[in-house]
């Protein structure tokens, strides 16, 4: 049974909180740096999986904006275009792993309490995991940037939380997008420690959790205080 309205929402990020995205963003980003190798605007260079993860958590256009802004914009939209395919061809292969326990841990919440998945991808994106994972077994609705022009994540679930029925929830992610959307909406968040954040960017957050069943468990004394 679901909870009442007055009763917490659980707003949880995507990647870096359920799925293990280096995995599939590393060998996309470093697909994209070489085409932009062969055409000259760069030199070579091997990147590490820890420098690549930072960019994680940002939307496309922030990244490259951030990365390199030198470039011309539709060579930075066509680079994302190209690390998106390539995200979305290596999920469709299986290659997509969710952290160790994220599932059961779903399972779990989702019996008691009403879920809502917020995050800064693209829509295609998030239609390719919400298939491949069954996603919709556990989420009651689904949010991406795109479908907001790529607005800051506070002002997505400001928008959110607006038309909700709910007066508390909690706000469950790995980056200072997160924790910065649960400040401005005057949500408490739960900051998850093994994403790509770092300790400074949960400093936020009301509690910090190693893997996703301390996240379960956290969760569960936060919405009942009383066990």
């Amino acid at each position: 049974m679901k909870l009442k309205a007055e009763d917490e929402l659980l707003i949880f990020d995507y990647d870096g909180t359920l799925h293990d995205s280096i995995q599939i963003y590393a060998p996309a980003f470093r697909k994209s740096y070489r085409a932009l190798v062969r055409m000259g605007y760069v030199p070579e260079k091997q990147f590490t999986d820890m420098e690549i993860s930072r960019w994680l958590g940002f939307t496309a256009q922030e990244m490259w904006q951030l990365f390199m802004p030198e470039l011309p914009q539709k060579l930075r939209e066509e680079c994302s275009r190209m690390i998106g395919d390539e995200m979305v061809r290596l999920t469709q292969k299986n290659k997509a792993l969710l952290y160790s326990g994220a599932l059961n841990m779903l399972e779990r919440l989702s019996a008691k309490h009403s879920l809502i998945l917020l995050s800064n991808c693209k829509r295609r994106y998030m239609e390719v995991h919400r298939h491949c994972f069954e996603l919709d077994k556990y989420f009651d609705d689904f949010y991406c940037a795109e479908e907001y022009h790529f607005i800051p994540k506070w002002k997505i679930l400001q928008q959110i939380w607006t038309h909700s029925d709910r007066s508390k929830g909690i706000v469950i992610g790995d980056r200072w997008q997160d924790m910065e959307a649960a400040q401005k909406n005057g949500l408490p968040a739960v900051g998850c420690a093994y994403g790509y954040g770092s300790r400074d960017e949960l400093a936020g957050a009301a509690k910090i959790v190693n893997d996703c069943a301390a996240l379960y468990t956290t969760i569960k004394k936060i919405t009942n205080p009383c066990i």
